[in-house]
């Protein structure tokens, strides 16, 4: 059960008008790393839990505050929409400023949404569902969480970088510190996760006399030069503690080159005789 109160989590009040960043700031609500994919992505990775628990919490207690942020950023929005001149655009763009304005404003804000914000990103690609990972394994997904919140911190500083409006500058500092507490949390609850499944490998229990052990841990160079040999992914014992890294500079195929045989008449596929023919031994006209 949710509950809504009218009081925002913080404040989302721009100094003043400004169509062309309401466009921009689209991106972190309604963007791939945007705060409706976040929201809906902990939430659904948290119905998933079977049981109750520490993570299932933290993971609707996240999801809930996301939901939090959509409404600030929506409420910022439309405040930065207010008094946008689309009344009568001709006149507007008399004015220099204005007609670069409006000429950089999404055009939706004013037609579809009412001056409103919408569920869409900075260029109007609207929200999907496809954005969203909840596969019921805690570990990949928490790996999934800290990207997701990697990428909307990256977004929210560069936006940050990119206006004058305090308010907006205040709005978004909130953001990314809220960014920076769920990046630790992720980190914190993966270290959990691993340390109580006893691997870091997705997933643990997979048995490893099925996998074909002799590539578990090598890397193979398909780069000019070895410069990927430098690293330590290419040396010393792995990560998991399970094997030891290894480099194979020019790496061998493992196969054969495959032979498939011909389709079915029915399929219409070109003919293997003609796959085989001579293009020098072709006349010049069929005719």
């Amino acid at each position: 059960m949710f509950y809504h109160i009218k009081e925002l989590q913080y404040q989302a009040k721009p100094d003043r008008p400004d169509p062309l960043f309401a466009k921009k700031l689209q991106e972190v609500l309604g963007g791939q790393f945007g705060e409706i994919s976040v929201a809906l992505q902990y939430l659904f990775q948290g119905w998933s839990v079977r049981g109750n628990g520490k993570y299932k919490d933290l993971l609707m207690d996240t999801g809930t505050e996301e939901l939090a942020h959509i409404e600030m950023l929506a409420t910022m929005i439309a405040r930065l929409l207010d008094g946008a001149p689309v009344g009568d655009l001709e006149d507007a763009a008399k004015d220099p400023i204005m007609a670069a304005i409006l000429g950089g404003m999404n055009p939706q804000h004013a037609i579809v949404s009412g001056l409103g914000a919408m569920p869409a990103d900075s260029v109007g690609n609207r929200w999907t569902a496809d954005y969203i990972i909840a596969s019921g394994n805690l570990l990949a997904d928490f790996r999934a969480n800290l990207n997701a919140e990697s990428q909307g911190r990256l977004q929210a500083v560069r936006l940050y970088e990119t206006t004058n409006d305090r308010g907006v500058k205040d709005m978004l500092s909130f953001l990314i510190a809220r960014d920076t507490m769920h990046q630790n949390q992720w980190i914190a609850a993966i270290k959990e996760l691993e340390a109580a499944e006893g691997g870091i490998v997705v997933p643990v229990s997979f048995p490893k006399e099925l996998e074909k052990r002799q590539v578990s841990y090598t890397l193979f160079n398909f780069s000019q030069g070895n410069q990927s040999a430098e690293g330590r992914w290419a040396q010393g014992v792995s990560m998991d503690c399970q094997g030891t890294f290894n480099y194979v500079e020019n790496p061998q195929p493992f196969g054969k080159a495959p032979k498939l045989k011909p389709a079915p008449p029915y399929i219409h596929d070109t003919p293997p005789a003609a796959l085989k023919a001579n293009p020098a031994n072709i006349p010049p006209s069929m005719c």
